[in-house]
């Protein structure tokens, strides 16, 4: 599954929500995989963060709301701040991308998976040469499977900065984004620490 936390049109607050959302759920789903970061102006901060994971994250799909005072603006009133999490459709099949446009390096992964994954170069790496586009791909115990989901992690980033570019198009990149809706939340998390509110 291909998630993507984003901060809409939110100011900075929603963008270090951003990061915090990811490196929460990071902590709570041990095999989740970094696809691409789009990086904010404010250090620390990203405008949106795409990744990977083989969980079903489904029920996360929808607004999350951070209750906090801001960090970068002291005595703000405001306390709220949402961040969007979209699931991002894979593709059933293996795309076809121009054998040219990709090269491809092996690496040994290492961890956990026992003495295949130390001793096997089993993990692959994918360079998208017309984009610069770098995806690593770690999860499986063949090269094959590797293979498989470092193409469709491409597939999705590009489809996503497709949308990205049509939106820009009306003057507005984060279009499609803006939609972030602030009632309802699937989670709330609070303070700086980030500690999820149970309902």
């Amino acid at each position: 599954m291909i998630v993507q936390l984003s901060s809409g049109q939110g100011p900075a607050e929603c963008e270090l929500a951003v990061v915090k959302l990811y490196e929460s759920l990071k902590s709570e789903y041990g095999d989740i995989e970094l696809i691409h970061r789009h990086e904010a102006k404010t250090a620390g901060c990203c405008v949106s963060i795409m990744f990977s994971t083989d969980e079903d994250l489904s029920e996360l799909e929808g607004t999350v709301q951070w209750i906090c005072e801001s960090p970068f603006r002291p005595h703000h009133k405001r306390k709220n701040w949402f961040v969007d999490v979209s699931i991002i459709p894979e593709a059933d099949e293996v795309p076809k991308f121009n054998e040219k446009d990709i090269r491809w390096e092996r690496f040994h992964c290492g961890g956990n998976g026992g003495q295949n994954v130390n001793k096997v170069e089993t993990g692959m790496r994918l360079i998208h040469i017309p984009t610069g586009i770098t995806i690593t791909s770690t999860e499986e115990r063949s090269q094959f499977h590797n293979k498989n989901k470092a193409l469709k992690k491409l597939a999705a980033l590009l489809k996503e900065q497709e949308s990205a570019s049509q939106a820009k198009q009306t003057n507005d990149a984060w279009r499609e984004h803006n939609r972030i809706v602030r009632g309802n939340p699937v989670r709330v998390y609070k303070g700086m620490e980030f500690v999820q509110r149970r309902k």
